[in-house]
């Protein structure tokens, strides 16, 4: 119980003061959360999405970490967007038809909630 109040603090400590780099907070969410992942095996760019939805101060915040496929190696890298509640179900229902185009029209448009993504502007 120590440790979630530990988490849930430092994760409301980023939405209060940006003290924690998008690395930890993608590491605290993942940690301490139970996430939904959508892979995506013909796409040419996303490897997985996986949604998380948090509770800080018993509100629930919704995120999805994005796994871009590495043009020069198998592994991918992954950012963090802080999404709307019906993200994921946008999401869901779209991405088997192109991951890319689920992707652009549903996470992101949340690019600057964090700015722990790329711009791809």
């Amino acid at each position: 119980m120590k440790k979630i109040i530990v988490v849930i603090g430092l994760l409301f400590s980023v939405f209060t003061a940006q003290s924690q780099s998008c690395n930890e907070l993608m590491e605290s969410i993942k940690a301490e959360n139970y996430g939904t992942t959508y892979s995506s095996y013909t796409s040419d760019a996303i490897s997985e999405v996986t949604f998380y939805e948090v509770l800080i101060d018993y509100q629930a915040r919704y995120f999805a970490i994005v796994c871009f496929k590495s043009k020069y190696s198998y592994g991918c890298t992954e950012y963090v967007y802080q999404v709307a509640y019906d993200t994921k179900l946008n999401y869901s229902l779209h991405y088997l038809n192109s991951a890319g185009k689920a992707f652009w029209k549903y996470i992101q448009p949340y690019n600057g909630n964090l700015d722990c993504a790329p711009n791809f502007d």
